[in-house]
């Protein structure tokens, strides 16, 4: 492992699974820890320690090989699900810059004195999709009290923590507002973070799932099946901000996020631009 500060969330843990998917739950974990971050070793002094939403995973690696390509230097990128890295740098973790996948998370972090909020804007938007494995042939049509429950047979939902992980409660919050959320809440598989909940689908542990049309664009292994109707839940906002405390190097590397080079790989990725502008 190079570079990685992450900690799993024990409340996180899939709830009610099978032992066969637990045991895939612990080795999707592996795999994604083991391929978290960007270069060789752990920042080093003067280097960026970014922490970031793991949906963001692919187009951040992107750039950063951009940035440093472009002479900017070495970045390193710590992915998780938003609430362990807020919760991590409350903890004392020494990350420069901090990218969520909600506003709650960069909420929670200002109102600790924790960022810098004069750095904080909104950098990216994305869109929340149904997913099913490549080979399925599973249909349905989003739609009020559409046959979820259904549609998953004897499987189960994978969803992110929604008690914690943005693309968890932004699932909770679409499908409540469906009138499913209660046919399915004791069917699903809660996963650390939503690129968990993606390899439950793409490894076929699961009928369907709920991620960001980003992770499903990025897998092989699935297929979209619907996008949910934006006004089912509150619009999906990345903001991203400098730490307290952060580097002048990583100044410079939150500049470049905004720069048309890095909007580029992030829009090849999927993602929208929703909002400009610093949020105090």
């Amino acid at each position: 492992m190079t570079g990685v500060i992450i900690v799993l969330d024990v409340s996180g843990k899939p709830v009610g699974l099978g032992r066969r998917l637990f045991i895939s739950a612990l080795l999707a974990c592996a795999v994604l820890v083991g391929s978290l971050s960007v270069g060789a070793g752990p920042a080093r002094a003067g280097e960026p320690l970014v922490f970031a939403a793991a949906s963001l995973k692919n187009a951040l690696d992107d750039i950063i090989k951009a940035y440093a390509a472009t002479g900017g230097g070495k970045v390193v990128a710590s992915y998780a699900g938003s609430s362990v890295l807020a919760r991590q740098i409350e903890a004392g973790a020494k990350a420069d810059i901090f990218i969520s996948a909600d506003t709650d998370w960069m909420d929670y972090l200002a109102n600790r004195g924790l960022i810098n909020g004069q750095t904080r804007s909104n950098l990216l938007g994305n869109r929340l999709v149904l997913i099913a494995p490549t080979d399925s042939k599973v249909a349905i049509t989003i739609g009020q009290n559409f046959p979820l429950r259904e549609a998953l047979g004897e499987g189960r939902l994978a969803i992110a923590d929604p008690d914690s992980v943005p693309a968890g409660k932004y699932a909770r919050t679409a499908l409540t507002s469906l009138g499913v959320w209660g046919d399915v809440v004791d069917h699903t598989a809660s996963a650390e973070n939503v690129r968990v909940a993606l390899a439950y689908v793409a490894r076929g542990e699961t009928p369907l799932g709920i991620v960001y049309e980003t992770d499903a664009k990025q897998e092989p292994k699935v297929r979209i099946v619907g996008y949910f109707p934006e006004d089912t839940h509150l619009p999906i906002i990345y903001p991203a901000a400098l730490t307290k405390g952060a580097t002048p190097e990583a100044a410079r590397f939150l500049e470049f996020l905004h720069s048309d080079k890095a909007k580029a790989a992030f829009l090849k990725a999927g993602f929208t631009f929703p909002a400009a502008g610093v949020q105090q």
